[in-house]
């Protein structure tokens, strides 16, 4: 039998879509929403799910932002083509989002057997979400939001894809929070921010998805909870996308601290009196 069932599947999914791209930590609130359904966190297939299903959420990424990515993508192939391409920023773009994947692909590898283990405690989850949270409030007051998507760098692409190693290790940090934090420190504009972590996310999440998808087929998932909750991700992140670009355009991200830093207590309270299992 599958360790995971459709209806769960379902729940999984929606949760994923949801929580992947806004900064609250979707691994966080995968790993919490599968200890209330006793799901075991630390099952090589159940880490395999969460990660196969992050797929749906980068095709929604990739269907939103169609037209960008193929004009970056076109800028690209044309730069390999022709030197004298080779001076726009998309050419450029493109190079650095595959530059700033290499480090998280490195660290993922090298430290699977820990983020797969100790740190997928929930213990582990509820630090993290409270550290991050300090972390993004502290960016956005420092940040003088001031560089558009246009005005972004080698060295800004490469410390914003490096720093999705803090949500790797540390599942509760939030990939996005990660980012966009980072992205506010170095003075980018919230949308800007926000723009740079999803495209920064589109290789690493892709690839991680890929990685995982033998393990989640072959210790304990079947295909149809993995189908349903990659479409029902891919649904659920397509709206999340588009609702976050509008929040960020008006507003700070200090609704997603205070909501990080509840769901973080709450987390560390379920713990202790034995509600969830870590």
């Amino acid at each position: 039998m599958s360790v995971i069932n459709v209806g769960q599947a379902v729940v999984l999914g929606a949760v994923e879509g949801v929580t992947e791209f806004l900064p609250v930590s979707s691994t966080g609130h995968l790993k919490i929403t599968e200890g209330l359904m006793n799901i075991p966190v630390d099952n090589d297939a159940v880490v395999g799910f969460s990660a196969v299903i992050q797929v749906g959420a980068i095709a929604a990424v990739l269907v939103y932002f169609f037209k960008d990515i193929v004009r970056i993508v076109s800028a690209w192939g044309r730069g390999l083509r022709n030197k004298e391409e080779r001076h726009h920023h998309d050419y450029k773009f493109a190079w650095w989002v595959i530059y700033a994947t290499i480090p998280i692909v490195i660290v993922g590898l090298a430290a699977k057997p820990l983020i797969e283990g100790p740190l997928a405690s929930l213990w582990v989850v509820a630090g993290s979400l409270i550290a991050g949270s300090g972390v993004m409030w502290a960016a956005d007051q420092m940040g003088r939001h001031k560089r558009g998507e246009d005005d972004t760098s080698f060295k800004d692409a490469m410390l914003v894809g490096s720093s999705q190693i803090l949500a790797l290790l540390f599942p509760g940090f939030s990939r996005s929070g990660a980012t966009m934090s980072t992205a506010l420190i170095l003075d980018l504009d919230r949308v800007a921010a926000t723009r740079l972590s999803f495209f920064l996310g589109i290789p690493a999440l892709t690839g991680a998805g890929l990685y995982e998808l033998k393990d989640a087929l072959g210790t304990g998932v079947g295909v149809a909870p993995l189908a349903v909750g990659t479409a029902v991700s891919f649904v659920v992140a397509y709206g999340s996308i588009a609702w976050l670009l509008k929040f960020v355009a008006k507003h700070s991200f200090n609704a997603f601290v205070i909501y990080r830093l509840v769901i973080g207590v709450a987390l560390f309270g379920l713990l202790a009196g034995g509600v969830l299992d870590s």
